[in-house]
């Protein structure tokens, strides 16, 4: 039983109570469950039956809780979970995964409608019979529309992080393999795409079929697509599908650039081959005149043999990558090491499970020379949002821990909510007493595009504002990016010296890889942070490094690569570039 698995258990039932119109304590309760077991570095199943203490030290975690989690892991079902499943139909669950379609608007068109099912609800929108619910117009028809279009083009998608936490239990359990001899990833796992269709593994051994037996002995098996001689296909947690191709190893550096992808790279690639009388394929590199093997065993030897820089898999999208790889000039790309502290984080002061001086050791424990916390303003007083009085508080506590802590200096910062015409959600003598202040969009989402761009605008005005976060409000495979000119918004960024955020949350990746390589064009300054609720979360700093990469950033367009005293005066906005 992964965390993951009880995550979307609690998660579920959150949902269910929420159509029910039931108590919002509850559904908060569960909700904040269902984030902490999300964010947690060890399994919750194991540690419930072997130390349940240590999961009862953790806020959030009472009683009722351990209960139901120990069930789960008992008898492999909790009783109020489907109590909870039979009370409404199943196909109702999915609606909540449409944009602008919260669980009061699906319970009032349960109500009105007696719609349960997504077919339903699309026959209804284009039959305009939305519209007699209480609070739907036409706008709000066509946006549910347009929201149900999104959800089916998603299915059968999985997040990045979601496909890499489901696939690492495989991968440890084939490297247990003694015939395996070489093993990686390749498809668009590898190149960090942001969301995966399916995992693509590539091994060497001198006994296929040893290696294919092994892998259909995975615990965690759901189904068995198809099993040969060199291919096999399964299906693992929530439906994912994973291959495995037994290669030779001679080819093997061939094979893991041909299935690596991306399909445009490689037409891009093989048109070039071509045009020096070579083939390539996923056997190898050939002469086309007496198809002679002349390479295949590496990557680097595949690229080499074409006059090319190996190109890292993120940048393989045909964007440019294979005219910058032959003249030599791809990008350093940015790397984990390179990260010298986290600049956007929440603690018990409002929304998050761990305290500052927790968050403070678990960056300490990165290696992080700082940190910024960054804790929810007034606005959403829903997760514990501060006042101003709230926010000179927690900043006197923060100076008296620095005062006591060594090796990691944590800065003083607030995430401010942007109301709706711009404003800030704390006055600016507060702002001033800040060492970091972030801006968000939090509300109104469905603004125009134009009144949006210059909400965003007139707070990135502010003096003390420092940094955009999650610029475009998008969650990936559940809500749409809000409409604003991007770079006008950029734009205004640059011309009043504020980072745009690459916000590391494993749903949020926002900004998305275009949006950094144009920020990067543009010349504006990237920090990547994890937006972390517990220290255990800082982890999803991996997710960020990723989509920095495919969007060519270099460690000097990253300010939390810097070194403090310098990030200090790109904050005091003494400079920027």
């Amino acid at each position: 039983m992964e965390n993951r698995d009880l995550a979307a258990m609690f998660e579920e039932m959150a949902d269910i109570l929420e159509i029910k119109g039931e108590n919002p304590f509850r559904i908060r309760s569960f909700r904040r469950v269902a984030d902490i077991l999300h964010g947690l570095d060890f399994n919750v199943a194991s540690t419930v039956m072997e130390n349940p203490d240590k999961l009862r030290a953790i806020p959030g975690i009472g009683e009722g809780t351990m209960r139901k989690i120990g069930e789960v892991v008992a008898v492999g079902r909790c009783e109020e979970h489907e109590r909870l499943r039979a009370e409404i139909p199943a196909s109702m669950l999915p609606l909540l995964r449409l944009q602008g379609l919260g669980p009061k608007r699906i319970h009032l068109i349960w109500e009105s409608l007696r719609i349960s099912t997504l077919d339903e609800l699309e026959a209804a929108a284009r039959d305009q019979k939305l519209r007699t619910v209480p609070g739907i117009g036409a706008k709000t028809e066509g946006t549910i529309l347009n929201a149900i279009a999104d959800y089916r083009r998603a299915q059968g998608r999985f997040r990045l992080d979601q496909a890499l936490e489901a696939g690492a239990p495989l991968l440890a359990f084939l490297r247990d393999e003694p015939s395996i001899v070489r093993l990686e990833t390749a498809g668009s796992i590898r190149r960090r795409r942001e969301t995966i269709g399916d995992i693509d593994i590539l091994v060497t051994t001198a006994e296929p079929r040893k290696a294919i037996d092994h892998f259909l002995r995975y615990p965690g098996i759901r189904s068995v697509l198809g099993s040969g001689e060199t291919k096999t296909s399964i299906t693992i947690s929530k439906g994912l599908q994973a291959d495995l191709r037994v290669l030779e190893e001679k080819s093997f550096g061939a094979a893991l650039q041909y299935f690596t992808g991306s399909k445009e790279h490689n037409v891009v690639l093989r048109e070039r081959a071509k045009r020096r009388g070579l083939k390539v394929s996923e056997y190898g590199v050939f002469r086309v005149d007496d198809d002679q093997k002349i390479g295949g065993e590496t990557e680097e030897e595949v690229y080499q043999l074409l006059d090319l820089q190996p190109i890292p898999p993120e940048l393989r999208e045909n964007r440019g990558e294979i005219e910058r790889a032959e003249n030599g000039t791809l990008p350093k790309l940015i790397e984990e090491s390179d990260i010298r502290g986290d600049l956007h984080m929440h603690t018990t002061a409002s929304d998050g499970r761990d305290t500052v001086e927790a968050m403070t050791q678990a960056a300490l424990a990165r290696g992080y020379e700082y940190v910024a916390i960054t804790d929810h303003s007034k606005a959403l007083s829903m997760v514990g949002g501060l006042d101003e009085e709230a926010v000179l508080r927690h900043c006197r506590e923060i100076d008296l821990l620095n005062e006591r802590t060594r090796h990691v200096r944590i800065l003083k910062g607030m995430e401010v909510d942007i109301l709706g015409e711009g404003q800030l959600d704390l006055s600016n003598e507060v702002l001033a007493e800040l060492d970091v202040v972030i801006a968000s969009v939090h509300s109104h989402f469905s603004m125009p595009s134009a009144r949006m761009t210059e909400r965003i605008c007139r707070a990135l005005e502010n003096p003390y504002v420092n940094i955009l976060a999650h610029p475009t409000g998008r969650l990936i495979l559940r809500r749409e990016p809000y409409a604003f000119e991007l770079k006008e918004v950029f734009q205004a960024a640059i011309q009043n010296r504020v980072i745009l955020e690459l916000n590391s949350y494993p749903d949020r990746l926002d900004l998305k890889d275009t949006h950094c390589r144009l920020a990067k064009e543009m010349g504006a300054l990237i920090s990547i942070n994890t937006d972390s609720h517990a220290g255990s979360m800082l982890r999803f700093m991996r997710y960020g490094i990723a989509t920095a990469r495919r969007g060519w950033l270099e460690a000097e367009d990253v300010v939390n690569t810097y070194p403090l005293a310098r990030l200090r005066t790109i904050l005091k906005k003494e400079a920027y570039r």
